[in-house]
């Protein structure tokens, strides 16, 4: 019995096994051979056979944001009208074979847009070379999920469930457990709160499972047993996602509505070019980026030219990117901007920046 039917055996025991106080164990052991036959599948073969062409992407620009959809749902129209380049885009499935790069240009930021194949049902299993194209969204920052407005809700589904089979989990947090495999000892077990889905038996029969005797567990939120195998496994993507609604031009505006008010959706239509600005805006949100402007003793501030850093970076980060050598001889900076509590304020290294703050970095 191969891999494949192993998964589907371990699929169907447990869409058959009720969900209750006492199949809980059960359920939760198929959980993790599930996981553990799919990370499997994911490892690459080890005899490689002829070299595919166009995947490999050199990442580029301040952020990769990657674009995954069924065939035929408007994502080499949306590359062609957001970018410079042009991808081919006809009336038939497939039109796009490799993956093809585009670079958007939006608040003085180079965002690299990626036109993937079409996935189809079945694409984490490598149909319609879908592993090549799940390996690439794995190295983006971001993931434009483009769905079909007339097709409703049945595509973002069906893409979810082939996603998190590979381990790409969507606007989620990493579960927050702390989990060490050591020598000796056996299974040290503990939480900080009262745990109501999974217990101690639950937990050492998961990592058993993964023939792991030795280890220190450490429950620090209220987490599910996928959450622990995924946790265990350490192969888990966590990524921001975005669910585009092309075609809107073709459905009644009640149904627009509807859909633009669901979490993390946008609608847009890509032949008209309906609401494309909102989405870039979203785009940069979902991204968490923020421009810093420098100004230089005696002179204005720099407003051509910005650096494109993450939220949440401090002063030391500005530095870095200016030059390798400035933190060493970082003495002291004055900031202008929302970050400060009066503007101009001389603060340290560790003070965190805000969007479009002005700094001026004085050395020792």
């Amino acid at each position: 019995m191969g891999i494949l039917e192993k998964i589907s055996e371990i699929e169907k025991e447990i869409a058959r096994t009720q969900k209750n106080k006492a199949t809980e164990y059960h359920l939760g052991l198929l959980k993790a051979k599930l996981a553990k036959y799919r990370s499997t599948l994911l490892e690459p073969a080890k005899k490689g056979g002829e070299k595919g062409e166009g995947f490999d992407v050199l990442k580029s620009g301040d952020a990769r944001v990657a674009l995954i959809g069924f065939p035929s749902v408007g994502k080499s129209t949306m590359l062609s009208t957001l970018t410079k380049t042009q991808s081919e885009a006809a009336a038939y499935e497939f039109t796009t074979l490799t993956c093809i790069p585009g670079v958007i240009e939006y608040k003085g930021a180079n965002i690299q847009l990626l036109d993937l194949p079409g996935i189809i049902e079945g694409a984490a299993q490598g149909k319609g070379r879908g592993r090549q194209v799940i390996a690439v969204a794995r190295t983006a920052d971001l993931i434009l999920m483009m769905c079909d407005a007339t097709k409703g809700d049945l595509q973002k589904g069906l893409l979810e469930k082939e996603l998190e089979s590979v381990g790409i989990r969507l606007n989620r947090r990493k579960p927050n457990i702390y989990f060490k495999i050591k020598k000796g000892g056996g299974i040290a077990f503990n939480s900080t709160l009262t745990l109501t889905k999974v217990d101690e038996k639950l937990v050492q029969m998961i990592l058993h499972e993964y023939k792991i005797f030795n280890a220190e567990v450490l429950f620090r939120d209220d987490c599910t047993a996928d959450e622990l195998i995924d946790v265990i496994s350490g192969n888990r993507v966590y990524l921001p996602c975005l669910y585009v609604y092309n075609k809107i031009d073709q459905i009644p505006m009640e149904e627009v509505d509807r859909i633009a008010r669901q979490p993390f959706s946008v609608v847009v239509s890509c032949n008209m070019e309906l609401n494309l600005d909102y989405m870039l805006e979203k785009m940069w949100e979902y991204l968490s980026l923020i421009r810093v402007y420098t100004k230089k003793p005696g002179q204005p501030p720099d407003f051509d030219d910005c650096l494109i850093l993450r939220r949440g970076c401090s002063v030391e980060h500005v530095c870095h990117t200016i030059h390798r050598t400035l933190a060493a001889v970082f003495k002291y900076a004055i900031v202008w901007g929302t970050s400060t509590k009066y503007s101009p304020q001389r603060v340290g290294i560790s003070h965190i920046m805000n969007d479009e703050d002005v700094i001026q970095v004085i050395k020792k």
